[in-house]
């Protein structure tokens, strides 16, 4: 479980993340929704202690990143916005050099990528070198590299960027499985459809704060919008959204969406 109290960060004059405060429950997937540049990537970056809080409070699974760095490493998994795969190395040494980093005997980090390789479908590319992967490809094995040591909580930041239909419908299907088992996992997103799909909760950040704070239908009746979408625009205040004063972004609603996503 993470717990996020009046978190700031500034780069210069700068305010990246300007009190943002929320929750993110085991075995539910909490979605970071927000437009570029809102202090999603920065927030998630705090998470997992690559970025030291200017002010505020965080713990994670009762953690505190900012005074126990490694215990954090070790209880989060992260797929970052930059994948970072080593190109010389093959996906499985690419894992298997993660749980060696965890502290994993040799059968363990065996085992646990068969059991990733069959989970996420990569019996065709595991044992070639990561140089000239496909998108989907890097990012199924950023995702094995951050669960090899099958940590309880989960951050993602736009794992779906660049993926084809058939990728994006494997990803969705394996976050949904972390939730079943109990994890926490929090998902950063610009893609309305990825957010109707799969969160159980919604934090919309804008200008670096916390503009909305619940479920798809909590948004939708709190701003009076028939689709997430509009319910986005109307609440991060925009000035289209706050001028017009109704919904008029055409979009599917959150209904169609769960809807479609249940074939997904």
């Amino acid at each position: 479980m993470i717990v996020v109290k009046d978190l700031r960060k500034s780069f210069g004059d700068v305010k990246a993340v300007n009190g943002v405060s929320f929750e993110a429950r085991d075995g539910q997937i909490t979605g970071l929704l927000g437009p570029n540049g809102a202090g999603k990537t920065t927030t998630l970056r705090m998470l997992y202690s690559l970025l030291p809080p200017d002010d505020g409070e965080i713990r994670i699974d009762g953690l505190d990143p900012t005074r126990d760095a490694m215990e954090i490493k070790r209880t989060l998994g992260v797929v970052p916005d930059s994948r970072g795969l080593y190109s010389r190395l093959t996906a499985r040494e690419n894992i298997s050099y993660y749980g060696q980093l965890h502290g994993m005997s040799k059968q363990a980090i065996r085992a646990r990528i068969e059991n990733l390789t069959e989970t996420l479908d990569m019996d065709d590319f595991i044992d070639r070198r990561t140089e000239g992967f496909s998108q989907g490809q890097r990012v199924k094995v950023a995702i094995a590299r951050a669960m090899v040591h099958e940590p309880q909580t989960v951050l993602m930041d736009e794992p779906s960027n660049g993926l084809d239909v058939m990728s994006t419908r494997a990803l969705r299907d394996y976050v949904r499985g972390l939730k079943h088992e109990g994890h926490s996992v929090v998902l950063s997103t610009h893609i309305m459809q990825e957010v109707a799909a799969l969160c159980d909760r919604i934090i919309i950040i804008a200008k670096g704060e916390v503009a909305a704070d619940g479920t798809a239908e909590d948004l939708l009746q709190r701003s009076g919008c028939d689709s997430l979408e509009d319910a986005f625009v109307k609440l991060i205040g925009t000035e289209e959204g706050l001028l017009a004063g109704h919904c008029s972004i055409p979009c599917y609603s959150a209904r169609s969406f769960s809807h479609c996503s249940s074939s997904a």
